[in-house]
């Protein structure tokens, strides 16, 4: 064989070999980037979390839903828009629009407008809530049998209203009359409020309900309450919560006692509650959200959770200022 054939022979080789590399390559390269487009090892789920407003329930809440999703996916597999609504449903409406047409792969609503701006947003993208005391009330649902039926499902933040009614009783057997303060546009805050007056009723406790629009009444409201009342009871209210210092303002000077649907309403202006770990039922909503990005679960169809973990807790300096005692199963709040 002359050199110029074996040189004709030696170029052809090379091509061939560098055309089965490029073909190689690409078709490997295809693989990838069709894995993460289907939920494989390199996708990034991308999660909006609309917050309606700051307070350190609702941001136990998230703080407990983000750990969840990053024990199940790592920092690097899951991406949060995280926005805080600031007390406010019409911005709770633009942020989960602006998820909607994001398209994220799931959006986390922390408390009732978040949850009912989101379906209203979108009926496609999952929708994982918590900080919901009653899901049918949120969502309008008569008919309710454990779940949605549509794409949304999460945790709730419902303690037992009778057994919080039990506690204002033992706490104080010789109440007259008591003031029930929430907010009149929180639907959850109303449906809560009627459970706890039938209790009230069967227990022959005389109650009168006083309701705020927003913040810029609450300090005439509890005055007229605390003014015809011995002790105040606040649901799980995110609008009261944001302004329990401003509660505390006038309820501690007056030397009115108030029972509290939730530690952190407690912690800022009330002298006990029946708790629950708002962590807990976030971390539980993270769970849930990640059995439907990893298994396909369907929203519409996985039962609301509640809490399981109820603690009775009590604030000692407010006790001791108001001279109430505490029994020995109430666990001190102690400030951090």
């Amino acid at each position: 064989m002359n050199k110029a054939v074996k040189r004709i022979l030696t170029a052809s080789v090379a091509a061939v070999l560098a055309l089965s590399c490029f073909t190689g390559c690409q078709t490997d390269e295809t693989a990838t980037s069709g894995d993460s487009a289907t939920g494989g090892a390199d996708k990034v789920y991308q999660v909006g979390i609309c917050q309606l407003v700051q307070h350190p329930a609702l941001d136990e809440a998230t703080k407990g839903f983000k750990d969840a999703l990053v024990e199940e996916f790592g920092n690097d597999g899951v991406k949060f828009d995280e926005q805080n609504a600031a007390g406010d449903s019409a911005t709770c409406a633009t942020i989960t629009n602006g998820f909607a047409a994001s398209n994220v792969d799931l959006i986390f609503a922390n408390a009732t407008a978040a949850l009912q701006a989101a379906t209203a947003a979108t009926s496609t993208i999952p929708i994982v809530g918590t900080s919901i005391t009653d899901y049918a009330t949120a969502l309008g649902m008569s008919d309710w049998t454990g779940v949605t039926g549509i794409n949304a499902t999460g945790t709730s933040d419902l303690a037992p209203l009778d057994e919080q009614a039990a506690m204002i009783k033992e706490l104080f057997p010789d109440v007259k009359q008591v003031g029930i303060l929430y907010c009149s546009a929180e639907p959850n805050s109303q449906y809560q409020a009627s459970v706890i007056e039938k209790a009230l009723d069967e227990s022959s406790i005389a109650y009168k309900e006083f309701t705020t629009a927003d913040t810029n009444d609450i300090v005439s409201v509890v005055t007229a309450a605390c003014n015809e009342c011995d002790v105040l009871y606040i649901p799980t209210d995110n609008t009261l919560a944001s302004a329990a210092e401003t509660v505390n303002s006038v309820a501690e000077p007056a030397g009115i006692p108030i029972v509290a649907g939730e530690e952190g309403i407690c912690k800022g202006c009330g002298i006990a509650t029946l708790s629950i770990s708002y962590y807990s039922i976030g971390y539980e909503a993270g769970k849930m959200a990640a059995d439907i990005l990893v298994n396909g679960k369907d929203p519409a169809e996985m039962e609301i959770k509640y809490a399981q973990e109820l603690t009775k807790k009590y604030v000692p300096e407010r006790a001791s200022a108001l001279n109430v005692t505490i029994p020995s199963d109430y666990e001190a709040i102690v400030e951090e």
